[in-house]
């Protein structure tokens, strides 16, 4: 801060200097939170009781439904500014039903304000996999009001209709919270298979036997099978692995020759028709994007994705060829889905693979499904360590992802060790943590989010977990301003207690970075872009929230503060009226990373100072 400090005292004297002349009014006084739901087992009894609110208002099962009864649409000025009393009422009836659960220690905990509870205070971001336990509009809200922030649709199974009816689903959900929701849509990739067989059962494989790929489409024998993926055939050299059936059966490379591939068992098993081979030692000449790909890129950009899933990556050109196709489909986009890609190929921690990749997309998955068969399982904690360093150091969000709840498919509570892998990826850094068949189509979809927000509470609420993020911070070394004034106001919040760090943000990279540096105070980003709001629904600490033009007069920075105020108090960050927050923003507003100005004001709004004195 020696550098900085003299830079900032001029930055806060040319904000101060800007202001318009200060008008005698105020906000009105803050609306204390009377203190959290502390007690987890009491949120499970209300979260529960959503059965009356939706009885209230008779079963909503699909888009149609849900769309019959009229409501504010998300963000907009109606919806803006009456949301914290309709969010406190619905909240006061969940927490006034109350039940016996089986689990609770104590009684519903009754709360002033519905932000304060433990769902809006958590800094890790959720991913809930929406599938046939998860279709419908009163479970896609139990998932949200459980801690879900966003919603990934799988286009490897499904219709395009369904997930369009999904889609409609969140949003409605979206307007009625007026919370930004990211709905995320994951790519199938290639499914490279092996033919089938004469024998319907399969063969058995024998270690030691010599076993053959090749281009004969003939039906296999004990002997050898036809494998219609003449990449593999080409790239596989004596030597290098073939996984066959998730690593059921491991075969290696001994001979090659014009469309075959002779190799020798390592591991045995049963082979069966159109099972899945995996090639950790190879880059295949093929796109990581199949005809089916296409077509479902194309159904999602159409209907509004925030995010887009690529799976199969194995190299950076991969992240090239996806955003040129985003790209050409509306080249006049200014706000097109974010990308995320998936790594579950060892290539991509090959030479400086990984760095590349991590620059050129949005967003990483840590795809611990694919990438545990291809690498060996004491190397998957520490890959996973690896890219979530990356992102962090790259101001890119990290998401770690498979089996993290999986006898939550069909158990209500999580093994231990489960338990203990969420809370590792939490203690990593990463920015969110993900739900696959846990949310999707098992027997407590609801019950495993909730879970995944008790352990990211407990340990973001530990010692240990601030002194990890302080130890392994990343340095921003750009020398812009915008960076500066992010380190600046990080600083000052920490030096003046801050309640929140707030930024005006048109892009939301000003957010973005500031979520870079973990700090202590949650980070409201305010943005009158939608789509900024909803791609900041997957940042580490990141409380986005859509501002409409009408209510956010920029040509007023004294006006911004005061929205800005009104803005924390409907989140539930400040609780007094003496409560600081460090605003950052930019002039000229909307301008990509020109954020020039800090400011400390008090939550009553920026003349509750000149009033005490």
């Amino acid at each position: 801060m020696r550098v900085l400090s003299p830079a900032l005292s001029f930055l806060l004297l040319a904000a101060t200097d800007a202001f318009s002349p200060i008008s005698s009014g105020r906000p009105s006084t803050i609306l204390h939170g009377g203190g959290g739901m502390d007690a987890y087992d009491a949120q499970m009894a209300a979260i529960a009781q959503n059965q009356k609110l939706a009885s209230s208002s008779g079963p909503v099962s699909s888009v149609a439904t849900a769309t019959a009864t009229p409501s504010p649409g998300y963000g907009s000025a109606s919806s803006y500014l009456d949301t914290l009393s309709r969010t406190d009422a619905i909240a006061a009836d969940m927490l006034n039903s109350s039940r016996k659960a089986s689990t609770a220690a104590s009684a519903p905990v009754q709360t002033d304000n519905f932000k304060s509870s433990p769902r809006w205070r958590k800094k890790t971001k959720q991913l809930a996999t929406l599938g046939p336990a998860s279709s419908s509009f009163e479970m896609i809200e139990k998932l949200f009001l459980a801690g879900a922030d966003v919603f990934r649709l799988n286009f490897s199974h499904g219709e395009h209709a369904q997930k369009k009816e999904l889609l409609d689903i969140i949003r409605q959900v979206e307007a009625k919270y007026d919370h930004p929701i990211a709905i995320l849509g994951d790519l199938q990739g290639p499914k490279i298979r092996t033919g089938t067989f004469a024998n319907p059962a399969g063969e058995m494989l024998q270690a030691g036997q010599i076993f053959r790929f090749d281009s004969d489409e003939t039906p296999g024998t004990a002997q050898r099978v036809f494998l219609p993926h003449p990449e593999i055939l080409e790239a596989s050299e004596v030597g290098h692995v073939l996984l066959i059936d998730d690593g059921k059966v491991k075969v290696v490379v001994v001979g090659k020759g014009a469309g075959y591939l002779d190799c020798e068992v390592v591991v045995g098993g049963m082979i069966k028709d159109r099972k899945g081979v995996n090639t950790p030692d190879s880059i295949l000449e093929i796109s990581c994007l199949t005809p089916k790909d296409r077509e479902d890129l194309d159904y999602m950009l159409s209907i509004g994705v925030d995010w887009v899933a690529l799976s199969f990556v194995q190299r950076p050109e991969d992240i090239v060829e996806i955003k040129r196709l985003i790209m050409s489909y509306n080249p006049n986009n200014a706000n097109p889905p974010r990308i995320m890609a998936k790594i579950e190929k060892p290539s991509c921690f090959w030479g400086d693979n990984l760095k590349r990749i991590v620059d050129l997309c949005d967003g990483i998955m840590v795809a611990r499904g694919d990438l545990g068969v291809e690498c060996q399982p004491e190397d998957v904690p520490i890959l996973q360590k690896t890219i979530i360093d990356e992102c962090r150091a790259q101001g890119k969000p990290s998401v770690v992802a498979t089996q993290m709840m999986e006898s939550m498919i069909e158990s209500p509570t999580p093994t231990r060790a489960e338990a203990s892998d969420a809370a590792t990826a939490i203690y990593d850094g990463a920015d969110a943590i993900m739900l696959s068949a846990e949310s999707a189509a098992g027997a407590y979809p609801e019950e495993s989010v909730l879970m995944q927000q008790r352990i990211i509470n407990r340990v973001e609420g530990d010692a240990h977990y601030s002194k990890y993020l302080q130890a392994t911070r990343p340095k921003i070394t750009d020398g812009s301003t915008a960076s500066a004034i992010i380190l600046a106001a990080r600083s000052v919040a920490r030096n003046v207690n801050a309640k929140c760090i707030a930024s005006f943000s048109n892009r939301g990279e000003t957010a973005r970075k500031a979520s870079m540096k973990r700090p202590e105070q949650p980070i409201l980003a305010i943005s009158p872009l939608k789509e900024t709001c909803r791609h900041l629904a997957m940042s580490w600490g990141v409380y986005p929230e859509y501002c409409p033009t009408e209510n956010l007069n920029t040509d007023n920075f004294r006006d911004m503060l005061r929205t800005c105020c009104e803005i924390t108090l409907k989140k539930g960050l400040v609780s007094e009226d003496k409560d600081l927050i460090v605003v950052t923003a930019g002039f000229p507003f909307g301008t990509p990373g020109a954020a020039n100005i800090i400011r400390v004001i008090p939550a009553a709004g920026p003349t509750f100072w000149d009033e005490t004195q």
